[in-house]
């Protein structure tokens, strides 16, 4: 399930970049009940994204801002409790990790669902009941 974040130059240190990835990835796992899945963990994937400063706009100004994409199949976070607690709990680890650099208000979450049958992992395309099997059937590692 792909995960992109995308930050202005310098909120983040080089070096925290990938604990705030592996922060997102754990926040949505716990929240989905799934750490340890086997199918699960390695399928949470993405980007960190790094933007000059002035290429980064809020209210249509350069400004400093983080912004944090989730892309599921339509099973998952599937209740607004769960899209509440992913979107809280993202927004408090970059908040975190930007160590006072950006301000609370000024991180974005997203999250996108693509339609049933149009997830693909591994050149398989999966419907949601697939997606749920292919989970459900997993080993906890």
């Amino acid at each position: 399930m792909p995960i992109t974040l995308t930050v202005t130059e310098g909120l983040l240190a080089p070096a925290v970049e990938a604990q705030v990835f592996a922060g997102l990835t754990e926040a949505l796992l716990e929240i989905e009940q799934l750490d340890g899945n086997a199918f699960m963990e390695p399928n949470v994937i993405g980007t960190v994204n790094v933007v000059p400063p002035g290429r980064v706009y809020t209210g249509g100004k350069p400004g400093t801002a983080a912004f944090v994409e989730l892309k599921l199949p339509g099973v998952a976070l599937a209740t607004p409790e769960a899209k509440g607690r992913f979107i809280a709990r993202a927004t408090d680890v970059v908040e975190r990790a930007a160590e006072g650099r950006l301000a609370r208000d000024h991180i974005w979450v997203n999250v996108v669902y693509a339609a049933d049958g149009a997830w693909g992992i591994a050149g398989r395309s999966y419907d949601n009941d697939a997606l749920v099997d292919a989970i459900s059937s997993a080993a906890v590692q």
